[in-house]
């Protein structure tokens, strides 16, 4: 049998070679056009992992049990700190970065291996457009100042005024192309980046182009590789305790905001004033598996834009006709009449909370509205007055450039 096998081995070369650095000009294929732009997606992933995680932290979508690093679950986000000495794996700058390198030099290689006629019609060039219109979204959302290729730090709606242009490039290929889908992405997420431009006729056109059953979602995987997968479906370190959905969906059932009491219905704290007791154990239903996607835009979203110019009109009953639109789309009540303008905001801007939960967008919306000094009450959990605070009036709705860039980037 021995012998027998080192016979066999004998035959084989089991010598292994490794071929080095892919060749440079293999990326100018356009059969590797689809492949890049999955990988633009790859590293969405862990950007949009952190930032959905972290910022629902700062904004109390949702609220700390434990301090888990691997979950992205960090003490300052919960006292609302910024925090610039986050290893990669807690900072969605590398990854979103490289999701936004990755697609801007993609397209500028097709730009130079396709003609014109070629271009206007190339599907993955659609594709990659949209996506890295995504993360320049995300990184503008996420982070108060711009770096481009290291560059100087610049505000950080340049990332908004990129998006634009992305997806306003994917809108024209995807439409030449008879590809609805990419198209209608490209009008919601620009829609949704004009927002922030405070182009409020241009957000509107957009969205009146996205239908309110229109979903678009960045997929997550479960092929053995964490970074990929739906990090907020491994509950490990959060609850929803004490939060603003927490008492909502008891008060309505709201399927948006959906969770259940854990197998332990509560679970031990290290975080002061818990401690001693632990806290209650409310587990969202969001997102099941690792493998569930993460929404990116959608026509609910733009009913709310709409929503909001109407309200910058002083049009408080069309406003809520479309609140009343999204919430009968869930299956919801809509929210009584408000007595005035004041009242008006507070109930978009609760929607917008509950619609978008979890989806990683809350602090720039706080943000944005913290900017133009919108009215509108926050829910008293939102701002950290509830059970213990702590007080999160002050916190941090961006956060600033990491200490990673600013030791490498001598522009900084």
């Amino acid at each position: 049998m021995i012998a027998s096998a080192a016979i066999l081995l004998a035959g084989c070369d089991l010598d292994v070679v490794n071929p080095g650095p892919v060749d440079d000009s293999f990326l100018n294929d356009p059969a590797a056009f689809n492949a890049i732009v999955n990988g633009i997606t790859r590293n969405l992933n862990w950007a949009l992992n952190v930032v959905a995680t972290d910022g629902g932290l700062r904004t109390r979508e949702i609220h700390i049990t434990d301090v888990n690093d691997w979950n992205g679950i960090s003490y300052l986000a919960h006292m609302g700190l910024p925090n610039t000495d986050a290893p990669n794996y807690l900072n969605p700058w590398g990854h979103g970065q490289a999701a936004r390198w990755i697609g801007e030099d993609f397209l500028r290689r097709a730009a130079l291996q396709l003609s014109p006629e070629e271009l206007r019609v190339n599907v993955p060039v659609a594709r990659g457009s949209l996506w890295t219109g995504f993360a320049n979204r995300l990184l503008g959302e996420y982070f108060c100042e711009a770096v481009f290729d290291g560059g100087p730090a610049m505000p950080s709606v340049e990332y908004m005024r990129r998006a634009e242009e992305l997806f306003t490039a994917a809108i024209e290929i995807a439409t030449a192309t008879g590809n609805s889908e990419i198209a209608t992405a490209a009008k919601a997420g620009r829609a949704s980046v004009r927002v922030h431009l405070g182009d409020w006729d241009g957000a509107v056109a957009d969205a009146a182009g996205v239908p309110t059953d229109f979903d678009f979602h960045l997929p997550y995987y479960t092929d053995g590789d964490w970074r990929y997968y739906n990090n907020l479906a491994y509950t490990s370190g959060y609850t929803v305790w004490n939060t603003p959905v927490a008492d909502y969906y008891l008060a309505t059932g709201d399927p948006r905001t959906a969770w259940v009491v854990g197998d332990s219905p509560m679970v031990p704290s290290t975080v002061d004033p818990w401690s001693a007791t632990g806290v209650p154990n409310y587990r969202q239903l969001k997102y099941r598996e690792w493998g569930d996607p993460i929404r990116v835009a959608g026509g609910t979203e733009m009913r709310l834009i709409e929503a909001e110019a109407f309200l910058r009109e002083g049009d408080i009953p069309a406003a809520m006709a479309l609140l009343t639109e999204v919430r009968a789309r869930a299956g919801v009540e809509p929210w009584p009449e408000p007595a005035s303008a004041e009242e008006a905001w507070a109930l978009l801007k609760r929607e917008r909370g509950i619609e978008l939960w979890l989806e990683g967008r809350r602090m720039a919306d706080l943000r944005r509205w913290e900017e133009t000094e919108t009215p509108g009450a926050l829910d008293p959990h939102e701002l950290g007055l509830t059970n213990g605070g702590p007080d999160l009036s002050n916190r941090a709705l961006c956060i600033p450039i990491p200490d990673t860039e600013r030791e490498r980037n001598p522009n900084l």
